[in-house]
């Protein structure tokens, strides 16, 4: 089994704990990380355990196998599946001031037999804790950040040797430098200067043009993009959470969903004032269709553009938080279905309540899920006193 160099990860580890968390200052002493990792991923999971505690901080760790959860499914009662252990994720919220998650699922279909009404039943049960750690991170005390470690599982669904697609991570990551800590931050810095650029701009909303693509998507009150924070590992999409109400006409997305443990292809969807009115697609169209029924799923969550000059992903990975950071030719531009990123609010965070959100557009759900189009695309912004300006085209920002 290709397992990558010391060095390597060594580096990975100092990208993830040094700058990833704490949104680019990482860890300070004495903070505790909660690092949660998949079995494969143990050896990177080692090399952060070993930097968090050169850091001064205190891991807690968790390591998951997954065939646990192909079990849980296969067995447990409805009642099983919806326990949420209250006490004990309350408490585990209170106590940490850092998350790190390394993804690394071995078959990218485990699940695929399951029926997903019953994992949607599982997730369901999860709105209390991500409730809890979005507050949390609301008040500035909580931040996070993911990363992936390859595994034969994923390299197999993609299309490649194991070898060749940790080269893709490798090369995305910087992780052959010998600073890539510098490297992000040179990278955030124009990703940054691309952002705020974006919000100087009085818009009113946005006209995206794309093979079978026609969609307007307005923008909101007291909105805001963002980018450039080190949430995920890599990251270079410039995003957005919309006004979920302004959303109107269709959009495909030609890139697979994995999700569920099951794979979606060509998804088409329709809005009308917001919300899914027709869901399409040429494989698994059922589970689209179960996914959009969750409270608050058939609306959008976040609007999100990818600049290619900054990827150095060419390659399709099977894993989301690769694809929707896909450069390649034309750059990739992905929606997410479901809840809204606060920090897309441009007023104190801390002084919302729900129906302030409710009030601004802010869409609430347990659902998060970003599906992504690669193809060559325009994206025309129309100003607040009728006038328009094209932002993006072939895959870069022109503006």
């Amino acid at each position: 089994m290709y397992i990558p160099q010391k060095k390597v990860l060594e580096n990975y580890a100092k990208v993830m704990v040094d700058f990833a968390l704490g949104k680019g200052k990482g860890v300070k002493p004495k903070e505790v990380v909660y690092l949660q990792y998949d079995a494969e991923a143990l050896p990177l999971a080692l090399a952060v355990f070993k930097r968090i505690l050169e850091k001064g901080g205190y891991p807690m760790v968790r390591g998951s196998e997954e065939s646990f959860e192909k079990v849980m499914f296969e067995t447990a009662s409805d009642d099983q599946l919806k326990f949420f252990p209250e006490k004990y994720s309350r408490s585990l919220i209170d106590t940490i001031d850092h998350r790190i998650y390394l993804i690394a699922p071995t078959d990218p279909f485990l699940l695929k037999d399951v029926d997903p009404k019953k994992i949607i039943m599982a997730n369901s049960q999860k709105q209390a804790l991500r409730k809890w750690l979005f507050e949390k991170e609301d008040k500035g005390k909580l931040t996070w950040t993911l990363c992936l470690y390859g595994t034969e599982g994923m390299a197999k669904e993609s299309g490649l040797s194991l070898e060749v697609f940790w080269e893709q991570i490798i090369k995305a990551c910087y992780l052959d430098q010998n600073n890539p800590i510098k490297t992000w931050q040179s990278t955030f810095d124009q990703i940054n200067n691309l952002r705020k650029k974006l919000n100087l701009m009085p818009v009113e909303k946005f006209h995206m043009i794309s093979e079978k693509t026609d969609l307007y998507i307005e923008l909101g009150e007291k909105r805001i993009w963002q980018g450039g924070r080190g949430a995920n590992i890599p990251s270079f999409e410039i995003f957005t959470s919309p006004d979920w109400r302004g959303v109107n006409g269709k959009i495909f997305f030609n890139f697979p969903l994995y999700r569920y443990g099951n794979i979606i292809k060509d998804i088409q969807l329709e809005f009308k004032d917001g919300k899914v009115v027709k869901a399409t697609a040429e494989k698994n169209e059922k589970l689209l269709k179960e996914m959009v029924k969750q409270k608050n799923a058939d609306k959008i969550g976040e609007f999100s553009l990818t600049d290619k000059r900054f990827s150095k992903i060419s390659r399709f990975m099977a894993n989301t938080l690769y694809d929707e950071n896909f450069g390649g030719d034309n750059g990739n531009s992905h929606l997410a279905v479901g809840t809204s990123y606060h920090d897309c609010y441009s007023g104190d965070v801390k002084s919302m309540s729900d129906k302030d959100w409710e009030k601004l557009g802010f869409n609430e759900s347990i659902e998060h899920c970003d599906i992504i189009n690669t193809n060559p695309k325009t994206v025309e912004a129309i100003m607040k006193d009728g006038t328009k300006k094209i932002i993006y085209k072939d895959g870069l920002f022109v503006i």
